[in-house]
């Protein structure tokens, strides 16, 4: 069986550090009430000029680095964001122009939150095919373009960042034991548009808008959701809770994270989480987080890895890989 194994991951954060301290000078807000209600106590907030694909183009080498090879060596590059430079061409296209890439395909992927998982499920789908070889699957965002700093419920809860992995399609033996991709479940269900969403865009109001939220009712929905693909993900491989070794969830809110991990059954010391330092940088989240772990020693080769993700539309979706 072809698998779409892993060779390597990268991020990038910008400088600039926003602290729950900084924002209470912005907006009517708290360190104690934002932690309280999300676990976040800072993010990074991208320069005046510095892009999504600025980003996404820094993470990309890192990954390349990562793997030890050269930009071309990729044939495909999908890049997860709801903020890219412009309405088109994709940001995918300038990563691609930057690396000097000039064969293969280059595309954007727009599932806001679980904007990597579906990335990492295409890319793994088009590789299977055999129509690619090397993938760079990355996840950027500056949701700091889009926020409404006057609305102290959603301007607390976002960063920007980016995140991406090399994957390659390997002839594996066909079991769990493989490394790679082992399964992936996305789900959408557009009669929850308005409760998270931007008000704007170029054909409904010809401007970018910004990022509106129900809050209560996301979180209402999000643990069932998350839930139900990760035990669709269990069922198709025979695995539980039990064999995973780490879950890597979307970086939303701690209260989220936690509330999952406890319906599934996984340990607290299985859980990644970053959202204290990192917030909430949607697509950028998973690869955010999976880097830290992958860096710090925790996450090593052979280990079952768990990643889920819960976005506006809303978008759901799981992905389980060995890495």
């Amino acid at each position: 069986m072809i698998r779409s194994v892993v060779l390597g991951i990268g991020s990038h954060l910008p400088e600039k550090v926003l602290t729950n301290a900084d924002l209470g000078t912005i907006v009517d807000t708290s360190d104690e009430w934002i932690v309280q209600r999300t676990g976040i106590r800072e993010r990074r907030v991208a320069a005046e000029g510095e892009l999504t694909s600025d980003l996404a183009l820094a993470a990309a080498e890192k990954a390349l680095a990562d793997a030890g090879l050269d930009a071309q060596a990729i044939d495909l590059i999908v890049l997860a964001t709801s903020t890219p430079d412009n309405t088109f061409p994709a940001s995918a296209v300038t990563v691609q122009d930057r690396l000097g890439i000039r064969h293969g395909a280059a595309f954007d992927l727009q599932a806001v939150c679980s904007g990597f998982v579906f990335a990492l499920s295409t890319a793994d789908a088009l590789l299977r095919t055999g129509q690619f070889r090397r993938a760079l699957v990355i996840g950027a965002e500056t949701f700091s373009r889009i926020l409404d700093w006057t609305d102290r419920t959603t301007c607390v809860l976002f960063g920007d960042g980016a995140g991406a992995v090399v994957l390659e399609a390997r002839e594996e033996a066909g079991g769990n034991a493989d490394r790679g991709i082992l399964t992936s479940h996305l789900r959408s269900d557009g009669q929850h548009k308005q409760k998270l969403y931007v008000d704007g865009g170029p054909s409904s109001t010809r401007t970018v808008g910004h990022l509106r939220m129900e809050g209560r009712e996301v979180f209402k929905h999000a643990v069932g959701m998350i839930t139900d693909v990760i035990e669709e993900a269990f069922a198709a491989t025979g695995t539980g809770p039990d064999d995973v070794d780490w879950f890597v969830p979307h970086q939303a809110n701690k209260r989220i994270i936690d509330a999952s991990a406890k319906k599934l059954g996984i340990a607290p010391e299985k859980v990644v989480c970053t959202v204290d330092h990192h917030g909430n940088t949607s697509a950028a989240s998973i690869p955010l987080a999976l880097d830290e772990a992958c860096r710090d020693g925790r996450v090593k080769p052979g280990d079952l890895v768990l990643l889920e993700a819960m976005g506006g539309g809303f978008t759901w979706g799981s992905v389980l890989l060995r890495w």
